[in-house]
């Protein structure tokens, strides 16, 4: 099982050691004793910050090692199938391949939220199928709207070797959230953010 640890900084980012302290219900030098460990081991670094007036603070976040305890589903084998079939059929055949996982997609997750009527019924029911498949997801509601969150991308390796796989997300997202509803992508792990972030910005759904 990931660490408490590592699952923290993974869902909320960079955090000072007071911050995670006070989350995991542990004194500030317990949690100094662990950092340091994880540190050492490669799982994170730390980073002084100036934070308004003051000394800089220390926040601590997950290294690309740490970001590796997080599973990426099958990745060596399905990039490997990926480029197989780019460079043997062709990328009009990836597409196609795309183009099937959206449409298979779009019919699950409709199948699973067809039953909400109002739109944050329908973010909710997409945030738990999300996490259900690994996507590490969240969704809060604001004065803006909603954000639906991401916190780990289970699919990272061949989202990076076909980004086409990230619109036919977003395609889906759009189709089953309904018509009227605008979704706009605010960060993108393979873009090299944290997350990946939507903002859904209308509060209501056709019927």
């Amino acid at each position: 099982m990931t660490n408490r640890f590592l699952m923290l900084l993974k869902t909320r980012g960079a955090l000072t050691a007071a911050e995670i302290a006070q989350e995991l219900g542990m004194t500030k030098e317990g949690a100094r004793l662990q950092l340091l460990k994880f540190t050492e081991e490669g799982l994170i670094k730390a980073e002084n910050e100036s934070v308004g007036v003051g000394r800089p603070k220390q926040f601590f976040s997950l290294t690309a090692q740490g970001n590796a305890e997080f599973p990426d589903t099958h990745a060596e084998l399905t990039v490997k199938l990926i480029d197989i079939i780019r460079s043997t059929l062709g990328n009009a055949a990836l597409q196609t391949v795309i183009d099937v996982s959206e449409q298979t997609g779009k019919e699950k997750y409709l199948k699973e939220l067809d039953p909400f009527q109002e739109l944050e019924g329908r973010i909710a029911k997409l945030t738990e199928i999300r996490s259900r498949e690994g996507y590490m997801a969240e969704y809060h509601k604001d004065e803006e709207g909603y954000l639906l969150i991401e916190n780990h991308c289970p699919i990272c390796a061949a989202a990076t070797s076909c980004q086409g796989f990230c619109s036919s997300e977003l395609n889906v997202f759009r189709f089953v959230l309904g018509e009227g509803v605008t979704i706009v992508r605010q960060d993108h792990i393979v873009s090299g953010d944290r997350r990946c972030a939507y903002r859904i910005s209308t509060q209501s759904i056709s019927a």
